[in-house]
Order: structure tokens, then C-alpha cells, then sequence
């Protein structure tokens, strides 16, 4: 029997540490191997089947991750971004040069960001992340939601449904990604319930909500301070097709 060829591989940290996964889970102690990208991997970013169904990220992911039972679907997006990141810097190293927008003119410059200067958002200490389920009470009508933290899997669901919408000629960004996080409403789960309540939940507490899972998401920071003119400016990392298609 041939033996299982071996690649190089690194031991990553996930931004939520692990615990919101489960005791049973392989990522319970916020940490995930991945490999190095091959000349396999190459292939899988320039399938331009892959590109028009929007899944060459997963694909790449999936083909990188090294440990056992773990699929891009079962992370949290925070995790799934910082391990997008992490894959990036072992393929092609820190440095990620790219345009970005002077936000005094709107005209564009060339500024090689250093991937590695991106820290994970530091978490609320308010909050108990052993297990995917939090509770919040909207502050005007004082409903009690239950609600979890969008994985990969719930993310292609979403996508699928914007986009049969979005042929349709609706655009429901905001109700769809609503529904899909929260569990019950007053300790209510029925969906058919949970769907009429996003849909006339009052502007202010869809705001409040919103609010509340940007607080408390783990994720990687993709923000950093480049100096602009003389002028120190914080500015989003964008995420270009330079990114992991990076010119010779």
C-alpha cells in the first residue's frame, strides 16, 4: 500500500477560541490545521466552473483543511475568514499589495498591506461562548430572541436565497440573514412564527440586533491604519481578486 503522501502544515488559532463549537467538536480548543497550497489547490482557484457557481473559496478551504471531520461549512464566518487569511499568507507569504481608495479624493493608490498585522477582535466579556446560542432582548418591544452566529453552511443557504430573489427582482438582505440567525422569538421556535416576526420587527430593534451580533461575532480585524498624504488613515483591507490570485 502506498503511503499517504505528507504535506507541510500549519496549527492555526480560530478568532472564537473553539468552545462555541461543543465539547465533542475537533475545533474545541480554537485551533485547526491546514496545509500549505499545491500546485492542486492552483487548480482549484483558476476552475472557472468553480468562480461562476461562487464556491472556489469553500473548495479551496476544504481541499487546505487538515483536520479531521472539519469541512469550510462547520466554521463560524469569523473563523472562516481568519483561516482564509491564514491560507493566503502560507501560500504566497504577509504581503498583500492592492489598490485603495484615498477617502478625501476617491482616487486610488498602491499600498501592500502586511496580512500578518491582522489581529482577532478581542470578545465581550459579558458573553458565554460554550455553545452557539445567545439570548437578546430587543430594546423597544422587549420581545426575548434566541438566536446563533452564521457557519459557513447557514452562509451558502443564505446566498442561494438571496440570489433566487434577486431573480425575481426582490432584494430581502436584512429579513433573510434575520431568519437565518435567529432560533425563537419569546421561546418560540416555529419558523412560520420566527419569519412573520423578522418581517415586522420594527427598524430600531432590527438595528439593535444587528448591532449586537457585530458585537459579539468573533472575527479577524481586516482593518489597519496606512498613512495617506502625510495623513494617518484606517482603512478596510479589500478583498480583491489579488488576494489569492496574485500577479506573477
Amino acid at each position: 500500500m502506498a503511503e499517504k503522501q505528507k504535506f507541510p502544515s500549519e496549527v492555526v488559532d480560530l478568532p472564537s477560541g473553539g468552545t462555541i463549537y461543543g465539547s465533542d467538536s475537533p475545533l474545541k480548543d480554537g485551533k485547526i490545521e491546514i496545509k500549505y497550497m499545491t500546485a492542486k489547490e492552483e487548480d482549484i482557484l483558476t476552475s472557472q466552473n468553480l468562480i461562476k457557481k461562487g464556491v472556489v473559496i469553500d473548495k479551496l478551504l476544504d481541499s487546505l483543511i487538515l483536520t479531521e471531520g472539519v469541512k469550510s461549512d462547520d466554521l463560524l464566518i469569523g473563523d472562516k475568514n481568519a483561516v482564509m487569511v491564514a491560507a493566503r499568507v502560507l501560500a504566497y507569504g504577509p504581503d498583500y499589495n492592492t489598490e485603495v481608495p484615498n477617502p478625501s479624493t476617491g482616487t486610488s493608490l498602491q499600498h501592500t498591506f502586511n496580512l500578518t498585522d491582522c489581529p482577532f477582535k478581542v470578545l465581550p466579556k459579558d458573553v458565554d461562548y460554550s455553545k452557539n446560542e445567545f439570548d437578546f432582548e430587543l430594546p423597544t418591544t422587549k420581545h426575548k430572541i434566541k438566536f446563533h452566529l452564521i457557519t459557513g453552511a447557514d452562509e451558502r443557504l443564505i446566498g442561494k436565497e438571496l440570489d433566487a430573489l434577486k431573480k425575481s427582482g426582490i432584494s430581502a438582505e436584512i429579513t433573510t440573514r434575520l431568519r437565518h440567525s435567529i432560533i425563537s422569538v419569546d421561546d418560540d421556535n416555529d419558523k412560520s412564527k420566527i419569519n412573520n416576526f423578522v418581517n415586522n420587527m420594527l427598524a430600531r430593534d432590527s438595528i439593535a440586533f444587528r448591532e449586537e451580533l457585530k458585537r459579539i461575532a468573533p472575527d479577524i480585524d481586516m482593518s489597519q491604519e496606512i498613512d495617506i498624504e502625510g495623513e494617518s488613515v484606517t482603512v478596510d483591507i479589500p478583498m480583491t481578486v489579488g488576494f489569492f490570485w496574485p500577479k506573477s
